[in-house]
């Protein structure tokens, strides 16, 4: 009994034969079929739709395309998309930053409410949140009647498609922060004050360096989220030509008058704008973390 149980345990017999060791099994397929079901998905799902946007977008001309996507018009929309969902995941990234720390660092009445609030604009149909922020912020409405006469108009115009896009796009920062927050150690920010550090000092030098790629991945999250918003922003833009026109709305626009290759020219740009800010992104999210390595 002892030779068997230290060769199934230990592997190898009192007389020196080894036996081999049992393979430890995975949940899931080994790594080849693993590897290839992966790509088959992101190819069905990512790659050919994408291929297909520019494989359409090359039926067009070089004169063409450029004529296309260089439309007063278009340019418009590019400044008003690009502008306003830069200015919103700016927002969102202060204010994200803010709610999810009073979720972590403190208690109060109706918390859990709160916290469920946050995941509203998740849950809530774009369409339903367009016109819901419509019927607040418009001249006739619970907010934008008190507001309007002193000539604050929130509604159809840019200032609407920035409220918009800050309301889908806060639950990405509070989301992606709130876990890192709640994994800081506080021994780190009581070490720092009883030092001598100031409030600002204990907050830019020991808990922005620990959260600051968390809170850039939901920056970045935020933005792209914003970039190609269009449900909730249609309503309460006023969708005027060169003023409060965005760029998804000209894609719809092209493609109900069937010019697809028009349509896919616009959004390419997008596309490859989009791609830039992102690799951007992530390229200040590895350097912080490199940073944040060597410091500690």
């Amino acid at each position: 009994m002892t030779s068997v149980s230290s060769a199934v345990l230990g592997g190898s017999t009192q007389h020196g034969a080894t036996v081999p060791r049992r393979a430890t099994r995975r949940v899931l397929p080994g790594f080849n079929i693993t590897l290839g079901f992966t790509v088959f998905y992101l190819s069905l799902i990512v790659l050919i739709p994408l291929s297909a946007l520019l494989f359409k977008t090359f039926t067009l001309t070089w004169p063409q395309f450029w004529e296309a996507v260089t439309a007063p018009r278009v340019v418009a929309s590019y400044k008003l998309t690009f502008g306003a969902s830069f200015i919103a995941a700016c927002v969102n990234a202060v204010f994200g930053l803010l709610v999810a720390w009073v979720l972590v660092r403190y208690s109060f009445p109706g918390k859990k409410i709160v916290d469920a609030l946050v995941d509203l604009p998740f849950a809530l149909p774009t369409a339903v949140a367009g016109i819901s922020l419509t019927a607040l912020l418009a001249g006739n409405g619970w907010i934008g009647q008190y507001l309007e006469p002193h000539g604050i108009q929130l509604a159809f115009n840019p200032n609407g498609v920035v409220i918009a896009l800050i309301f889908i796009g806060l639950p990405f920062v509070v989301r992606t922060v709130q876990p890192v927050l709640e994994d800081a150690e506080k021994e780190l920010e009581e070490a720092a004050m009883c030092l001598g550090a100031t409030r600002l000092q204990t907050f830019t030098r020991v808990i922005l360096p620990s959260i600051g790629p968390a809170l850039l991945t939901g920056f970045a999250m935020a933005f792209a989220r914003a970039i190609g918003e269009y449900g909730s922003v249609i309503f309460i833009a006023g969708n005027m030509p060169m003023v409060s026109e965005i760029t998804p709305l000209i894609i719809i626009g092209k493609l109900e008058q069937y010019d697809y290759a028009g349509a896919t020219a616009v959004a390419s740009v997008m596309l490859g704008i989009s791609f830039i800010l992102l690799l951007v992104i992530n390229g200040l999210q590895t350097w912080q973390r490199k940073r944040s390595g060597a410091s500690s």
